[in-house]
């Protein structure tokens, strides 16, 4: 059995297991990583040897950590050795054996996103579509709340209406977000529930956002990640993540990064954001939240471009389409679901 787990902003971790029956007669854990003493690498191995296929990653960490006596770990842990010997126990994949396919942003309507989210996990979880990266453009302001959030809330609704701001709700949990066309990026990572597999629901989020944390350090932003799903650097918050795993056995995980937002006006809609922004000064009519504009000096597209080739240098890319089928599934869900009183307002 074969595992493999990169760990976010470290080293790759290798675990090459022979199991006999239920226990793992031979582990070899190899890598990038950096160990001292040399014979660290051989306590690792001798104390996987004779454990159980179905042992947790806490018992695997606790196993290697017991092995160490002050041995000096770069780049990886017991934690990430952990990870790599269930990824292989449970036959989890990695981002290279996928052939995965790019849907590039078009404009449209929030409630139509949350609709097509849905529908493309769906449509990968069956196996019509292969594992695929989306990018999502915006065609008017919104507010997206997650799933188990409160309207009334999370939401000045005289706010929104003065801003022209529609306010939906997405299938997956988390905080609400606030968007305006050509001022955020919004992705999506459509993916075969293996790839995540022996992995936690904390580490998922960073393993599947690390390609981005790279892009960042690409661009020169000191980018990383802060669990549980924020992508933050010195000079503040840049992102947040969301995910949804749904039958099919498929996990739908989506990120909204600020690119140049009207605090200003995020402040007059989001009542969780007057309190979240409050001890950090922004009350000048003119902040703006603008971290990828200000740390890059790119424009947007041009920082798009550069995330997208740092995905399709890594793992590869093809180009997709949407389809009629798709967007027509989509909009009869939007009928039937996202656009409905009761869906939005699930939670009052």
């Amino acid at each position: 059995m074969h595992g493999e787990y990169k760990v976010p902003g470290g080293k790759l971790v290798v675990a090459d297991l022979v199991v006999v029956g239920d226990v793992i007669s031979k582990a070899t854990i190899s890598g990038d990583f950096f160990l001292e003493p040399d014979d660290a690498l051989e306590r690792i191995n001798a104390a996987l040897a004779g454990v159980p296929v179905a042992a947790s990653a806490a018992e695997l960490s606790a196993r290697v950590r017991s092995a160490l006596d002050g041995a000096v770990m770069l780049g990886f842990s017991a934690d990430a050795v952990a990870v790599a010997v269930r990824r292989a126990v449970t036959g989890a994949t990695t981002w290279t054996d996928h052939a995965w396919e790019f849907l590039p942003g078009e404009p449209y309507e929030p409630a139509l996103q949350m609709a097509l989210d849905e529908v493309l996990a769906e449509e990968v979880g069956s196996g019509e579509r292969p594992p695929t990266l989306r990018v999502w453009e915006w065609a008017s302001n919104a507010v997206i709340i997650g799933s188990f959030q409160s309207v009334r809330n999370e939401v000045d609704l005289d706010g929104a209406r003065k801003h022209d701001v529609t306010v939906v709700r997405r299938i997956s949990g988390g905080g609400a977000m606030f968007v305006e066309p050509g001022n955020t990026i919004t992705y999506s990572l459509y993916v075969p529930e293996s790839l995540v597999s022996g992995l936690s629901f904390v580490d998922s989020y960073a393993f599947l956002d690390d390609w981005v944390v790279g892009a960042l350090n690409d661009l020169g932003i000191a980018a990383s990640y802060q669990p549980i799903n924020d992508i933050t650097s010195p000079a503040g918050k840049i992102a947040g993540a969301a995910q949804k795993r749904l039958a099919g056995g498929v996990v739908l995980h989506h990120t909204t990064m600020a690119y140049d937002i009207d605090a200003a006006k995020m402040l007059e809609v989001l009542r969780i954001g007057r309190e979240k922004l409050s001890d950090k000064g922004t009350k000048s009519a003119n902040k703006r939240v603008d971290p990828l504009r200000s740390q890059t000096g790119m424009a947007r597209a041009h920082v798009i471009d550069r995330m997208v080739g740092t995905f399709r240098s890594r793992y590869g890319l093809v180009g997709g389409t949407l389809g009629d089928a798709t967007l027509a599934r989509a909009k009869d869900l939007v009928s039937t679901k996202f656009a409905t009183e009761e869906w939005l307002h699930r939670v009052p």
